[in-house]
């Protein structure tokens, strides 16, 4: 009775799960368009529960790998580690400005518009760099766990991390701290193996947002305002060609890197979250053969602070707000709208309707009429699909080539799937 089944199921579990997340995000999309709101209403328990169980694994995937690679490395190290990052964040952020600024001044999107009828918006307060820096420092751990606060969980990871290694050294209580750095790494190969099995889910979940999103946009939102969806797409491509020449610049291979990099691009450009996406990203880099000690802290902070993605949108939005305006932005606006929008795309970490109040704070700093914000909220999903894949894509990127320079290895094979069982310590 149950064999049909059991195969079915077999033959669900043993494909490539690129391919089950590239069939969902399909027939997501056609079942959005064909069967409407209701059906997506209808889906949407599965997309919630997809959502779910990647928020339940973030904080031991964040907290586990962190300390289980701080405590195979060294503190040096991982000072070194972190200016890199830090540096890579700034520069890409700048790059994708300047790429978003390029491209949308030569397509000029929103020429031909008008304010009229724009509806009012309510914008949040934006907290700013110094209120972002000092929330690193959590208040209350339990507090920083519950809220799934990233910056905190990392500052935990990392303070307890290095306590763990430096009681390791002691002369006292030296077997302590191995005891505690080998509970460490047996709850991380528990939380991968708990991993293993919510990949199973994606597929099904991405396909319940794809068809919940499509059917909630529909056609209409897409055609009124298709020019800037078009361009931020344009611009999206090449900021990704400038990622394929930084990869190749240093030596990473492209076909090992998309091949695991593919399957968090395309959830996080369904989900819309980059922190969502974050057990994915991790698992795409623990595949590449990259160090714990490298991808369990740059990932979980390129998924707070790294935004190139919302960065080109700040970009292409305010050049679409001046042309609907009808006074398009010279130089020195432009180079503003650099400046300006590198540093908002920190100052911004963790503020919900993060896109939305970068874009406000960059119009209201340069004088564009923040009216436009308004009209661009009605295609805040279908950019924001985009923009989160990119920033995904962003924070791999960034870890791939800090690793390169670090003089890791990019496993070509794909070999490190079993890394788990065979090689508990780690590349």
């Amino acid at each position: 009775m149950f064999a049909p089944l059991t195969s079915l199921w077999r033959v669900y579990r043993d494909s490539s799960l690129i391919l089950r997340v590239t069939l969902a995000l399909v027939l997501g999309a056609v079942v959005g368009l064909v069967g409407g709101p209701a059906v997506g209403q209808a889906l949407a328990p599965l997309g919630e529960l997809l959502m779910r169980l990647l928020k339940f694994i973030i904080l031991p995937i964040v907290l586990f790998t962190l300390m289980a690679g701080i405590n195979q490395g060294q503190a040096g190290r991982l000072g070194r580690i972190g200016r890199k990052v830090f540096l890579y964040y700034l520069v890409t952020s700048a790059l994708a400005i300047i790429v978003g600024l390029t491209v949308a001044s030569l397509l000029s999107p929103g020429e031909g518009m008008s304010l009229e009828g724009a509806a009012s918006v309510s914008v949040p307060e934006n907290p700013g760099i110094l209120s972002v820096v000092l929330g690193i420092v959590p208040t209350n751990i339990i507090g920083a766990f519950a809220e799934q606060d990233l910056l905190g969980i990392i500052f935990t990871a990392l303070v307890f991390g290095l306590a763990v290694a430096g009681l390791r050294q002691s002369q006292t209580h030296g077997e302590l701290g191995e005891r505690l750095a080998g509970l460490i790494e047996a709850l991380n190969v528990v939380t991968l193996k708990v991993m293993s099995g919510i990949l199973h889910v994606v597929p099904v979940g991405v396909f319940a947002i794809v068809a919940g999103t499509v059917a909630e946009q529909g056609m209409g939102t897409l055609l009124s305002l298709g020019d800037m969806v078009v361009v931020l797409y344009v611009a999206l491509g090449v900021h990704l060609l400038v990622y394929i020449g930084l990869l190749k610049g240093f030596g990473v291979p492209l076909r090992a890197f998309f091949r695991e990099a593919r399957t968090p691009m395309a959830t996080a450009f369904a989900t819309q979250s980059s922190s969502g996406t974050l057990p994915l990203t991790l698992d795409a880099a623990r595949r590449l053969g990259l160090s714990r000690g490298l991808y369990g802290f740059s990932l979980p902070l390129g998924a707070t602070l790294n935004m190139d993605g919302a960065a080109i949108r700040i970009a292409i939005s305010a050049v679409f707000a001046a042309n609907v305006a009808g006074a398009p932005l010279d130089f020195v606006s432009m180079l503003q709208v650099v400046v300006i929008g590198t540093l908002i795309s920190v100052g911004t970490a963790g503020v919900p309707g993060a896109g939305i109040v970068m874009i406000a704070t960059v119009f209201s700093q340069v004088g564009l009429p923040i009216q436009a914000v308004a009209l661009l909220t009605a295609i805040d999903a279908l950019v924001g699909m985009g923009c989160t894949a990119l920033n995904v894509t962003g924070d791999l990127v960034g870890t791939a080539l800090i690793g390169r320079s670090e003089g890791e290895r990019i496993d070509e094979s794909g070999s490190a799937e079993a890394e788990v069982v065979s090689n508990p310590e780690g590349p």
